[in-house]
């Protein structure tokens, strides 16, 4: 049974599978992953007839997720797969049904670069289309990070990270004009680093 879900979902990120579980993109059918990394989100959406892209920065990702794409969908066109970043990606505005963003945005430089990577996910998501986004935040361990400036943050783990809170995801929710189709959820790995879901959902026509 263990081979049998890995095979169909693969290393797939638990919150995004809770949203498949409760049938959440159902009607989706152009799918964008944007930081795909080697394709760990992807083997539901390839195994089950979406239009699947990804992006990724590092050229040996986009060669991974290519080759696991012929593997699993060959009638997914593979120049669907670019190497550039999310800030900088080409896609026309208002394409995309579902944008999965995970791990990324907690990369950003500073506030300003944050924006340009969330504004350029949303301009391509299509009116109605939902956003998924997994990024680190200090939720739950304000008093074990510190403060570097630009809103990165030194983590008990050792890693530098831009992080996020309940009340900059709300900001931003409410400027992008979008609707939470599911609570904003934090899990806290043992006092080391926070993660936390957000899963926005664009206004329709």
């Amino acid at each position: 049974m263990q081979n049998n879900l890995k095979q169909l979902y693969g290393n797939i990120d638990i919150y995004l599978f809770d949203q498949l579980l409760k049938d959440r993109y159902q009607d989706c059918s152009k799918i964008l992953d944007a930081g795909c990394g080697q394709g760990r989100n992807l083997v539901y959406f390839l195994r089950n007839g979406f239009e699947v892209y990804g992006i990724d920065p590092d050229e040996g990702s986009i060669i991974t997720v290519k080759a696991l794409s012929k593997s699993l969908a060959p009638q997914n066109d593979l120049a669907n797969f670019q190497k550039t970043s999310a800030e900088s990606m080409s896609f026309p505005n208002n394409y995309f049904d579902l944008v999965i963003s995970s791990a990324v945005l907690h990369f950003a430089s500073d506030e300003k670069h944050f924006d340009q990577m969330l504004t350029k996910l949303w301009a391509v998501l299509n009116p109605g289309g939902y956003l998924f986004v997994r990024l680190a935040s200090d939720i739950g361990i304000e008093h074990l990070v510190h403060h570097l400036g630009n809103r990165r943050y030194l983590l008990p783990d050792g890693s530098e990270r831009f992080l996020v809170n309940e009340d900059f995801l709300l900001k931003y929710t409410a400027k992008l004009n979008g609707h939470l189709y599911e609570p904003i959820k934090t899990t806290n790995v043992q006092n080391l680093r926070c993660m936390t879901t957000w899963c926005l959902q664009k206004a329709g026509v």
